[in-house]
């Protein structure tokens, strides 16, 4: 008995180790075909200022607009405790101040993680005709950020911030570990 409970943690091990692997290596993948909307993936914000990392995938995402290669940009993200104004607010009010007009985004205020953010950003991309999207976020949350997508039937590609940031080797390896067992748990029980 003892032995294949050994056998099968190894297995175990080794798979999860696999998976670990798998999200680094898609965190190089990075598309900027045109597109009909960039999906921003909300990261906190403190009293309507967005935090570090927020502001660089919606950096990444004006970027993406002013190039002309998204018609749109929706941005996600709820209420944090004891704020009185959404993330996808915020990130919406610092993109009018970069020179997006406002016509040209959408919000949705109601998610707290990364499933709630593209499913309701799914149904703000059939309800305004989008087709195809890329998907805004940090390097190492793309491969769990495009499994969901797919699993909410977004027709999207990876297009993580080049300024994350998650730069220095501590932080990678923190974003690393915390992204391995979140994907890891989505493989295992779906969401």
């Amino acid at each position: 008995m003892k032995k294949y409970l050994i056998i099968g943690i190894s297995l175990f091990v080794t798979w999860y180790l696999f998976n670990t692997y798998r999200i680094y290596l898609y965190s190089t993948k990075y598309y900027d075909q045109k597109s009909d909307v960039a999906i921003v993936l909300g990261a906190g914000t403190n009293e309507g200022k967005l935090s570090p990392v927020f502001k660089e995938r919606v950096n990444h995402a004006i970027n993406l607009y002013q190039q002309g290669i998204v018609d749109h940009i929706i941005f996600t993200g709820g209420f944090g405790e004891g704020q009185s104004m959404s993330d996808s607010k915020a990130a919406m009010l610092y993109a009018v101040e970069e020179g997006v007009p406002e016509a040209k985004m959408f919000i949705e205020e109601k998610s707290c993680i990364t499933f709630e953010n593209l499913k309701n950003a799914k149904i703000l991309m059939d309800n305004h005709g989008m087709k195809t999207a890329l998907i805004v976020s940090d390097p190492l949350h793309m491969k769990r950020a495009m499994r969901i997508s797919d699993s909410h039937g977004i027709n999207g590609k990876p297009s993580p911030t080049p300024t994350s940031m998650y730069r220095s080797w501590d932080a990678k390896l923190d974003a690393l570990v915390y992204e391995s067992f979140y994907y890891n748990l989505n493989l295992l029980f779906r969401h």
